[in-house]
């Protein structure tokens, strides 16, 4: 089945317009879910502590759920395209809701830190099979509207989140954060297996291959670069034994990922993604996005705090105004890339957030806080402008057979880039702590510094006492936007340089 037909039946595929309502409320409970778990144990995680022990290791509850939803994301995507949507989406949910009972079962950290891997394998398919669903329900011209609609639904779980974990963590158990996911996602399998329904695919008399050689060697892969990005840096130095060990076996297993997929009939990973000239420079640019979004999203709660002075709640809800711009900006998107294309549009947006981010180390020192929360809902905006046109783009240029791997690409290298920016900028903030600190050589340095000078002072507002550590943490959150900053201005310039002005759109 060609392109052109396959763009037209995606529709009929997803259910038809009748039954759109059940469906997209499915994917978007499904995103709920998915969306929640990022951040709704980050408040919990002293009541954990305190009940199951393990406090140096427990940062390994989010980093083995990111690391499991990143390296899965091409193989659910290649799945789908291969079995349908429906049985990738229902045994992905079905795998999350299982890795969260286990969760909530946990008797020590060990066993926790393993069924959030559980989760993030099921994670994985939530998040690929809803996007490329989203593209499959609507029509081009439609599909800024659910878009859109996922959009708000991850706007909300980031503020929402944090709130609901506190709550449950402190007035009930920290275990109802897992168990609140299965009457939510029982709904969503409901749902999806009620309504969902996509036709019989056309068969040439063969029997679809999968790739399992490749879809465990790019696990593989994947899962021990991210492991040696993720710790290198914390829990040993970058120069260490255990980081050119792992980044050694991560490029000799990029190596059998090229040649088992170079081999494979129906691979994995396929040469088209990165061959067509629209899908790579999208996966680059989005690569640069996951890149930036470390800077706002894991610096910029310290800087209100340790700065500003800010309790956690207000230092939270600095972060959380970007959350309120971007869904309205994705949303009305439409209407520029109508007018402009995709390319343009995106480029506006991404050249306006690097102005913004390069904006932020000028910001007046301390300062106060509608500042840097001024920058952040236009930072928002911006964003909003740049990513859900590239997104739509991309869907909008592959057939039915193919778009679940374009979608997953896309996504895993949005979060390969935040994985690596949270490596990159977290050794930039430390060297210039260390290097303002009186150099101090190593993180745990850097920590009993920041222990020992942070604190909520008598006053209101006190902030950081030590006010050399009040400057060397602003110096070192500057630092990061700048990097930020440069992250934004690669993307600009791949998607200039790359890109093609406008996008190969298929027919609807």
């Amino acid at each position: 089945m060609d392109g052109t037909k396959d763009a037209t039946r995606d529709t009929a595929r997803a259910g038809g317009s009748g039954r759109r309502g059940p469906v997209v409320a499915a994917l978007m409970l499904a995103m709920a879910l998915a969306a929640l778990d990022s951040t709704i144990v980050s408040t919990a995680v002293p009541q954990i502590v305190g009940d199951l022990g393990g406090f140096s290791v427990f940062s390994w509850l989010f980093s083995g759920y990111l690391l499991a939803v990143t390296v899965t994301l091409p193989v659910y995507g290649r799945l789908s395209d291969t079995f349908g949507r429906k049985p990738v989406l229902v045994a992905g949910a079905a795998l999350f809701l299982l890795g969260s009972l286990l969760c909530a079962l946990a008797w020590n950290m060990a066993a926790l830190i393993a069924f959030r891997v559980v989760q993030g394998l099921g994670g994985g398919a939530l998040q690929g099979t809803v996007q490329t669903l989203a593209a499959d329900l609507y029509p081009l011209k439609d599909r800024p509207k659910i878009q859109a609609r996922l959009s708000t639904v991850w706007a909300v779980s980031a503020v929402a989140g944090p709130a609901v974990g506190g709550l449950l963590a402190s007035y009930a158990d920290w275990r109802w954060i897992f168990l609140v996911n299965l009457p939510v996602g029982a709904v969503a399998l409901w749902l999806v297996v009620r309504h969902l329904h996509e036709p019989r695919r056309e068969s040439d008399g063969t029997r679809p291959r999968t790739d399992w050689a490749g879809a465990l060697t790019v696990f593989g892969c994947g899962g021990v670069l991210l492991t040696a990005l993720v710790q290198g840096g914390v829990a040993w130095p970058w120069l260490s034994a255990p980081s050119l060990a792992l980044f050694g076996t991560g490029a000799v297993l990029l190596a059998a990922v090229v040649a088992v997929e170079r081999r494979a009939a129906d691979p994995i990973m396929p040469g088209w993604v990165w061959r067509r000239r629209t899908i790579a420079a999208v996966n680059l640019a989005l690569g640069a996005l996951g890149l930036l979004m470390v800077a706002p999203t894991v610096f910029l709660p310290t800087y209100a705090q340790s700065v500003l002075g800010l309790a956690p709640v207000a230092a939270g809800f600095v972060l959380s105004v970007w959350t309120l711009s971007w869904p309205v900006s994705a949303a009305l998107s439409q209407h520029v890339y109508r007018r402009i294309g995709f390319r343009d549009t995106a480029l506006l947006g991404i050249g306006t957030s690097a102005l913004i981010l390069f904006a932020f180390p000028f910001l007046p020192y301390p300062g106060a806080a509608w500042q840097p929360a001024l920058l952040m809902l236009l930072l928002g905006g911006a964003l909003g402008l740049f990513q859900l046109p590239l997104i739509v783009g991309v869907q909008s240029t592959v057939g039915w057979s193919q778009r679940g791997t374009a979608t997953a690409s896309v996504l895993f290298c949005r979060q390969s880039g935040q994985t690596a920016g949270a490596a990159v900028f977290g050794a930039i903030a430390n060297g210039v702590l260390a290097a303002r600190l009186g150099g101090a050589s190593d993180l745990d340095s850097v920590t009993r510094a920041l222990d020992a000078g942070t604190g909520t002072g008598a006053a209101a507002g006190a902030g950081v006492a030590d006010e050399a550590l009040r400057r060397a943490v602003a110096e070192a959150v500057h630092a990061v936007y700048l990097g930020a900053a440069g992250a934004a201005a690669l993307a600009f310039l791949v998607l200039l340089i790359l890109a093609p002005r406008k996008f190969p759109v298929l027919t609807d």
